[in-house]
């Protein structure tokens, strides 16, 4: 219960305070000061409002350190000891109200390298451990501690101001890939069999605020289309034993129909603006699946149309990886796994469980079973390696 309440509270308390402070080292720091004061201060009761403790105890702290810091002004530590609630910058046309979203545009400032941006936000707003964050990038916790203490000496150095940018947009692609990347570290984390709900939750509160700030924005309503369409599914994704349940083997009528209902809404709202983008391709590759009323009602012609034009915008590897399982659907597993063998994604779990299951559809089992082993050796999910170690054990 504690837990929870430190994992949810933890990136709320940051925000405020980097917004108040202007300074993300004094935010972690003090955040986290309060989180080792509530570890001793709550062990015989919780508090009424516990998130408001943390609040109070973390602004406590940072006054604290101010005081100490004599290289600071103290006439400015003295205005923010005053004025506790004080805005620290005008409004601006599109001013966001919300911490943790300012924040992230704050984060994904252009001076900031884009892998800097993304993982100091993640860190900040999402509240992401440090190993959390490398299992995401396929990186080690060093080089990820690196690259956040480099980003934060950078604002400093820089002095980029903790301040909404005029124009939302430049920074809007930055923006969705963090949110992006909170949801799929909740939908299937890395190191924890069960789902992330709370991180899930946290990035479909984002992605809904970033919609209402731009409207008008396709690629806002796509990506909450895609999570709202993705969600939607997540009381199917995982069985009782812990084990993935693939699309096809899915208990259909446990799918969330008014997630569903939203996620088309939007998709159908994204094609008639008809500037299309990666994250309105690939909700509408889930509205696809999400129609069907069966996986063998599935409209694969469609799919291989919508992921031709996902590779337009964005020819990765793993699009076109996609795209080949669409592919097994319509041309057959040979044709599919031509496409898939001159792909280099050596180091991709999905790559080598993609192999395998076109292999064991063509009867090749010995072939099938190393590249299951490659898969279960590469897998960060513990649901993953049960499925795919029950698969391989299949093969006899």
């Amino acid at each position: 219960m504690i837990e929870d309440v430190f994992r949810d509270e933890w990136p709320r308390v940051v925000a405020s305070l980097a917004r108040r402070f202007g300074d993300l080292d004094i935010a972690e720091e003090a955040a986290g000061e309060a989180v080792l004061a509530a570890v001793t201060a709550w062990r015989e009761r919780m508090p009424p409002n516990p998130g408001g403790w943390l609040m109070t105890t973390a602004t406590r702290k940072a006054i604290d350190r101010l005081r100490r810091e004599s290289r600071r002004d103290a006439k400015h530590a003295e205005a923010l000891m005053l004025q506790p609630d004080r805005e620290l910058e005008p409004k601006a046309a599109h001013a966001v109200e919300d911490d943790q979203l300012r924040l992230i545009f704050t984060c994904c400032h252009p001076a900031l390298a884009p892998e800097a941006r993304l993982a100091l936000t993640l860190r900040l707003v999402a509240g992401l451990s440090v190993g959390e964050i490398a299992s995401a990038f396929l990186s080690s916790e060093a080089a990820i501690g690196q690259r956040i203490t480099r980003a934060k000496a950078k604002i400093k150095a820089a002095r980029i101001p903790f301040a909404v940018p005029e124009r939302l947009e430049e920074r809007l692609p930055d923006v969705l890939a963090v949110v992006y990347l909170v949801f799929n570290e909740g939908y299937l984390p890395g190191s924890d069999a069960e789902l992330r709900i709370d991180l899930s939750d946290e990035a479909i509160r984002l992605a809904r605020l970033l919609h209402a700030l731009l409207p008008a924005e396709p690629e806002t309503a796509g990506l909450l289309a895609l999570l709202s369409l993705t969600d939607a599914r997540r009381a199917a994704r995982v069985d009782e034993a812990g084990e993935l349940v693939t699309l096809d083997q899915q208990v259909r009528t446990s799918w969330n129909t008014e997630l569903i209902a939203e996620g088309h809404a939007l998709v159908r709202a994204c094609v008639e603006v008809n500037r299309p983008g990666p994250y309105q391709l690939q909700a509408a590759i889930n509205a696809v699946h999400t129609s069907a009323r069966e996986f063998r009602d599935t409209d694969w012609a469609a799919l291989a149309t919508l992921y031709d034009q996902l590779y337009a915008l964005a020819p990765t590897p793993v699009v076109a990886l996609n795209r080949a399982v669409v592919i097994a659907e319509l041309d057959g597993p040979e044709v599919s796994l031509a496409a898939v063998d001159g792909l280099p994604l050596a180091g991709y779990h999905a790559f080598h469980a993609t192999r395998a299951e076109l292999l064991r559809r063509l009867g090749r089992s010995r072939e099938a079973r190393a590249a299951y082993t490659h898969a279960i050796e590469l897998a960060r999910n513990p649901a993953e390696v049960r499925h795919l170690t029950r698969r391989r054990g299949e093969l006899g």
